[in-house]
């Protein structure tokens, strides 16, 4: 039993809003997910609210695994901005998405204002991560990906740890799925990254 209960996290839950609420601005939305912080909370573009818990113990240090060796890239090539998942960036189809990871070109980055970027940044970030935990529906999260990919993203990497598979998402070719890699290269987007799986698989 201690088993199953290890691999159990509460999966997201949608909302289904009207169209009042469905016509939040920007600023509201922000303010909102400001008033509730115990939640990581997205938006889709039709204006339907995903809330997420907390993620479980296992989840989350995989998560801080992932953001520390994608750190050490980040400042050591200093042409972009790095961000963890408890950041909201609203694209240009209108959704609110939090990646699990994400960089920007600090030159893109830079042209926004401050205000830009103290609320949820209104662009699509270059280079995102997901990572599968034991709640998510797979399906889910493709479609959360080929929405990337569709507003602007470069490079995205979808980390499925239960199967222990990494799908790579390009703009303009077909998904590639790589079978229990022990590495998987950023290049070119980011030039000389290489995540180390077995880090993020054990």
């Amino acid at each position: 039993m201690s088993t199953a209960l290890a691999f159990t996290e509460t999966p997201p839950l949608v909302l289904h809003l009207g169209p009042t609420l469905q016509k939040m601005s920007d600023h509201e939305f922000f303010e909102f997910c400001q008033l509730n912080l115990q939640w990581r909370i997205e938006r889709t573009n039709q204006g339907d609210l995903i809330v997420m818990p907390p993620t479980g113990g296992q989840t989350g240090r995989r998560n801080f695994v992932l953001n520390g060796l994608f750190f050490a890239w980040v400042e050591a090539d200093g042409t972009g901005v790095g961000f963890d998942s408890s950041t909201g960036f609203t694209l240009p189809n209108g959704a609110k998405r939090s990646p699990d990871l994400a960089w920007i070109k600090r030159s893109r980055w830079e042209a926004l204002t401050q205000e830009e970027q103290e609320e949820f940044p209104p662009l699509c970030p270059d280079f995102v991560v997901e990572l599968r935990s034991y709640s998510d529906p797979l399906k889910r999260l493709q479609e959360k990906m080929e929405e990337y990919m569709a507003n602007g993203t470069q490079l995205g990497w979808l980390i499925d740890v239960q199967e222990r598979k990494v799908y790579v998402y390009c703009p303009g070719a077909e998904v590639c799925c790589l079978e229990n890699p022990q590495t998987v290269s950023g290049d070119p987007v980011l030039p000389g990254f290489k995540l180390e799986l077995k880090r993020i698989f054990n």
